[in-house]
């Protein structure tokens, strides 16, 4: 099941939750908005000394950038996902991750999904995910969320694993 740590159990470098409001949905959202737009639309964190940028999309009629929406919510398909409070509580959370991914407990390997080569940089000790994908000379933010489940845990850590076997055996 999902950690809910206490702040104090942060490393220091690592914001804390935003916890929820249920005074003023539409008031929150805007709130959990601006935190994602200082983070990843005025400023570009780096990984690596490469930047991250966000998915250009045609002119949206909707409010938010989809990327926005994609770590805020959950679903199957894009139209209908919705709001997580877990995941809308983490928000700050993905580009310190990205900028700190040197830290003990940080594991970072690259994979395949969806067709597409992505970095993955899972913080264990927190068990939240950010994966980026990998273009010619940048990265992608292509989503973030915690880590629900002891299936979903178990899962990357055997990727992460065979992926450093795999480099092994390259080096």
């Amino acid at each position: 099941m999902l950690k809910h740590p206490t702040e104090s159990s942060f490393p220091p470098w690592l914001p804390p939750i935003v916890p929820s409001s249920s005074v003023n949905w539409e008031k929150h959202l805007n709130l959990l908005f601006r935190y994602f737009k200082k983070e990843f639309i005025d400023s570009k964190p780096e990984f690596r000394e490469l930047n991250v940028l966000l998915k250009k999309f045609p002119d949206q009629t909707d409010t938010f950038h989809p990327t926005f929406w994609h770590i805020i919510s959950e679903g199957v398909d894009e139209i209908n996902r919705i709001p997580e409070i877990s995941r809308c509580e983490r928000i700050r959370w993905p580009r310190p991750i990205i900028e700190h991914e040197n830290e003990p407990n940080m594991l970072v390997w690259e994979n395949v999904r969806r067709g597409n080569k992505s970095v993955c940089i899972y913080f264990e000790e927190i068990e939240y995910l950010v994966v980026l994908g990998k273009r010619k000379g940048y990265l992608i933010l292509t989503t973030a969320y915690p880590i629900d489940s002891n299936h979903s845990k178990y899962k990357l850590l055997k990727e992460y694993k065979a992926y450093q076997q795999e480099s092994h055996i390259k080096s």
